[in-house]
This record gives structure tokens, sequence and C-alpha cells, in this order.
């Protein structure tokens, strides 16, 4: 196995969508672990105060090659990377093992026309967040005394398909912007394989989100990771599955919630069938009595998301 070190530079990052058509940033072998940097930001650079911005940061701003952006979704996101051996009907499992804010400061954006209330919040405004690292923390507003705790995760996690210029915005089979808070340090994501090499692409880093995340925008925050990247080839899944240290989770990703959440539960008791040996009646009852499901994300239209999370204290042994 070998360790790798992926600096965000021009020639590493891509710009507002996933292509199978872009030159990958790193090729790696299932198995190996890698440092990844990755900036958030692009759009609001030029409004952002000194401490937001890094030479390396300011020089993609400027100068990332026009045939690193892909599409018109808002994130700059690290990659792709090329996984040796990924075929179509694998799975790539991605194992988060560290991931911390590049910055003592992120930003939150409310966008005219987005969110879930675009009618009353109709203005778009622009805030810039200090964040206390030593004592991990964000106060919001600045001297009110409400101090959000900092839970780091990257929004976007995920890979090409043949859509040569797949938006980031919406989540879906492939992953991309899921923006599921629970996908912290000492979690993993199961991601279905479309491509040859996966082509997996990270970003969007989130110091701090609300389920829902209601008004667009997390504390977005330059990040930066380790992860592991595992070709599974005994796994055969249709949509993303994920593990933390407390639960298993599934996910759905539809135009509306109820949609979601529909998909979200048949994803749960496909997946309490396949690896628990239940009935799908049995699954259908236990997702009623012990299984939660949360609203991710109402925002990345047109794919809104739920995940459901079943505790793995009641499973009597680990099943992925």
């Amino acid at each position: 196995m070998t360790h790798h070190i992926l600096k965000a530079t021009t020639s590493t990052v891509h710009l507002g969508g996933f292509s199978h058509l872009l030159e990958p940033a790193l090729i790696v072998n299932s198995g190996d672990t890698i440092d990844v940097e990755t900036y958030s930001g692009y759009y609001v650079y030029d409004k952002a105060p000194q401490e937001f911005l890094t030479q390396e940061f300011i020089d993609i701003c400027e100068n990332l090659p026009p045939e690193r952006k892909v599409a018109g979704g808002p994130h700059l996101l690290t990659g792709p990377i090329y996984v040796q051996d990924a075929e179509p009907g694998d799975v790539l499992e991605v194992e988060l093992q560290a991931i911390a804010p590049r910055l003592s400061i992120g930003f939150n954006a409310i966008r005219s026309g987005w969110g879930a209330l675009p009618q009353q919040f109709s203005q778009p405004a622009l805030r810039f967040i200090p964040l206390d690292l030593v004592n991990n923390f964000a106060e919001f507003p600045a001297g009110s005394g409400i101090k959000i705790p900092l839970k780091p995760f990257f929004g976007i996690l995920g890979v090409a398909t043949d859509d040569a210029s797949r938006t980031s915005v919406p989540p879906g089979a492939y992953g991309g912007n899921i923006d599921n808070r629970q996908l912290q340090a000492g979690s993993r994501l199961f991601l279905p394989v479309f491509l040859p090499g996966a082509l997996f692409s990270i970003g969007d880093g989130h110091s701090a989100q609300g389920d829902g995340e209601v008004n667009v925008t997390a504390i977005e925050t330059s990040m930066n990771g380790r992860i592991k990247l595992k070709l599974r080839k005994d796994l055969q899944l249709t949509a993303p599955i994920a593990e933390t240290s407390t639960d298993m989770i599934t996910m759905g990703f539809a135009a509306t919630l109820d949609e979601a959440l529909e998909l979200a539960l048949k994803n749960m008791i496909d997946y309490l069938e396949r690896f628990a040996n239940l009935t799908p009646e049995d699954a259908y009852v236990l997702c009623s009595l012990a299984v939660n499901f949360h609203i991710t994300q109402v925002v990345n239209s047109p794919q809104k998301g739920v995940h459901g999370m079943l505790s793995k204290s009641i499973l009597p042994k680990s099943m992925l």
C-alpha cells in the first residue's frame, strides 16, 4: 500500500461538476491512502478577507484552465482520482480517516432563488465566519455567545459517470453532493462504480451544518483530509451506503422529500435483506421499530435527500 499527497492546484482541481473526460489528478491502487487538499469559495474569493485566501487558492481562482471547468455548479473539487482495476459494477469504499479545516475561516451564502424559503429570503447575502480551531467552535452571530461545535465533513464525495458534464449540485447513485453531516472522520462511504478507474473526486468542505442545510450553504470551508480508497469486488450496490462508528446509513435522493424517504427506506430494506438475511416484511417492520430517518438536505435542486440511520448496537455483527 502506498501513501500519496494530493495538493490542490490548477492541474488537480476541477470546477462545477464531474466528467470522465478530465485527466486524472492521481492514479492509485486499491488500499492506498491519500492526504488531500480541497478549497471552497471559488465564486466569492474576490470578496473574501485576507485570512480566507492563500496564494495557491488565488492562483486556482485566476488561472484554472478551461478544460478543468466542467459544468455550472459552484463547487471546486479535487480529483479525479483513478483507482487501478476499478470496473463498472464494483464498489469503491472511501474510508474517511481524518478531516480538518484548512483555514480558520469559512463562509455562508444565501443565493437568490435558492434555499428552503426563497420567497421570504430573496436577497443574496454573504457572511465570512471565523473558526476557533483551538476550542473547536464557531460563534454565530459574532458576539452572541452562540457557539456552534465544529464537526467537519466533505459535502461532495463522488465518482464519474458517462455524463461528460454532470453538474456538481445534485447527489445521486454516484454520490456527489450528498451533504450528509454524519460522514465525519472515522466513517466509510460505499459508492457504486460506473466507469473504469471510478474517477473519484472530493470537496465542498463543511465545518458545521444542520440537517436540511436550509439556506443552501453550511459553514463552507477549505478542508484537508486523509482518505483510503479500497475496491470492493465482493459487493454490488445501486445506491450509496455509509457506516459510522455507531450507525449504518442508507440514502435516498429524489425531486421531493416523500420520494427521497421512500428510496432511503427501500434501500434500508434491501440492505437488511442482503446483509442481515431478513425477509422483506421483517425488514420493513424493523425499519419502523429501529431506523431513524433524517432530512439530509432540501436545497440541492433537483434532488432532495433523506437518510436512514440504523444503530449498529442492535446488530449481531458487522455487515459490510
